[in-house]
């Protein structure tokens, strides 16, 4: 739809950002607002405290709409959090006799089927990834569609993501008591992704590994599809803490040392070069060598690299990967970290930056042109591709997609409490399959003059 304006929203652990942007003819997206405020009642990418976290998000979305010179009602809001899980499943349906090709409304049936699969107590599914169609037992290619092939089975793999039910529904009350509807809840790698890959990136196999402040998100791509998710609880705040307890500083202390003088490698930085840190009150200035500052956060930093290299390997796409990584989100920005990534995982590495999709001809947000960015840019460009796909007539379906699409997860979840904090979650009801009726005569009778018509035509 031309003109038509999207909201990210990215409820960080260590900060929120709302982002404004819009279609130009170049293809490209112009951000028209922004706003970024301290994020307060989230922690590890988990809402905590519902009343500071609307507050921030509303600090943060007025700043924005102020920008961008219009009215915010809806937005897209990302999802992490150790919470998240990710595992294979497996589907098949049979087609119905008066199809003679596989119709879009069979594959729609038969990932709808997928959220009727048996979760844990408490998990919701935000996103199910088709990895490939097979059709009589025979798998199709990745650039054959099952949607016009002759068969009378269809099956599919899928890659299937959960979240809490009621982490979700802490993100649903933050938002509204900030006075908004969610038009789309994304995983976050899945966000940043759109910011900071293009389509050859993920038809040559990609690991996205997205650095925030409470989690590291990592999404894998291969042949065009997402194949592996994951979320570390291990982050930049990780690092910051380390510092703080190792140098007896400061948490605003040892974030400023982090960003201005850390560095990944002990070898990449002097021996003698002495930090000077203000006391407090009457104490005397703290003198910290940065050769010290530098080996805590390799030592963390390495720790976070190695799980992720283990994810990688895990995800079986190891060996795979011929765009490498791509490193984003605000961690990203720690000197040498590309270098120290290269010497665990063996893989060749880039700084991921959300440049690449913005417009920045008719207006000048190269600031924004930072990888702690990508996530909230990557929203916006999600939800500019879902609205061009339902405006183009594509099947769009809220429970049944067929690549990257989202689903109304708070279909069915109660109004936001009065009280401060919500009540626990109630465990969902079981989802009921919606079976069409049919009558066993019809059955019956369909199979006879099918066996008859066969015979006349021999």
């Amino acid at each position: 739809m031309a003109n038509e304006i999207i909201v990210g929203l990215d409820i960080g652990t260590t900060k929120i950002a709302c982002f404004v942007g819009m279609r130009v003819e170049s293809g490209k997206v112009k951000i028209l607002g922004f706003g970024r405020t301290e994020s307060v009642g989230v922690e590890h990418g988990v809402v905590k405290s519902i009343t500071a976290t609307a507050d921030s998000i509303t600090k943060a979305v007025n700043e924005a709409a102020d920008q961008a010179g219009v009215d915010i009602d809806e937005v897209w809001v990302g999802i992490a959090g150790q919470h998240i899980k990710a595992r294979p499943s497996q589907g098949s349906i049979m087609i119905p006799p008066e199809h003679t090709l596989i119709e879009q409304e069979d594959v729609d049936r038969l990932i709808a089927e997928q959220y009727n699969t048996m979760l844990e107590p408490g998990e919701e599914i935000i996103h199910i990834f088709p990895q490939q169609y097979i059709v009589d037992r025979e798998p199709l290619s990745r650039d054959i569609p099952p949607v016009g092939v002759a068969g009378k089975n269809l099956q599919a793999d899928f890659h299937m993501v959960t979240a809490n039910v009621q982490n979700l529904q802490y993100i649903k009350y933050a938002v509204e008591r900030a006075g908004l509807k969610i038009k789309g809840v994304v995983l976050e790698p899945v966000a940043s992704a759109k910011a900071v890959l293009d389509d050859s990136d993920r038809d040559a196999g990609v690991a996205m590994v997205d650095i925030g402040g409470g989690t590291t998100d990592i999404a894998i791509f291969h042949d065009g599809i997402i194949r592996h998710t994951s979320v570390l609880p291990l982050a930049g705040n990780a690092i910051t803490n380390d510092i703080r307890e190792g140098c007896n500083i400061l948490k605003k202390q040892a974030e400023s040392l982090k960003v201005k003088f850390g560095s990944c490698l002990v070898q990449a930085v002097s021996e003698n070069d002495v930090i000077s840190i203000p006391g407090i009150r009457s104490q005397a200035p703290r003198e910290i060598y940065v050769k010290t500052l530098a080996g805590i956060i390799n030592a963390r930093t390495k720790m976070i690299m190695e799980q992720v290299n283990y994810e990688i390997n895990l995800s079986g796409f190891g060996k795979k990967l011929i765009a490498g990584i791509v490193l984003t989100g605000g961690g990203a920005q720690l000197k040498n970290i590309k270098d120290l990534c290269e010497l665990i995982t063996t893989t060749d590495t880039r700084i991921g930056v959300p440049n690449e999709h913005l417009d920045f001809e008719s207006v000048s947000y190269a600031d924004l042109a930072h990888p702690m960015y990508a996530t909230g840019i990557g929203l916006v460009l999600y939800g500019l591709e879902q609205s061009e796909r339902e405006h183009a007539g594509e099947q769009f379906e809220e429970e049944s997609k067929a690549k990257d699409d989202h689903v109304d997860i708070f279909a069915g979840m109660d109004d936001i409490p009065s009280a401060t904090q919500p009540a626990a979650a109630a465990e969902p009801e079981p989802k009921k399959k919606d079976k069409k009726k049919v009558k066993f005569e019809d059955v019956v009778g369909n199979f006879i003059n099918k066996m008859f018509n066969e015979g006349l035509d021999d």
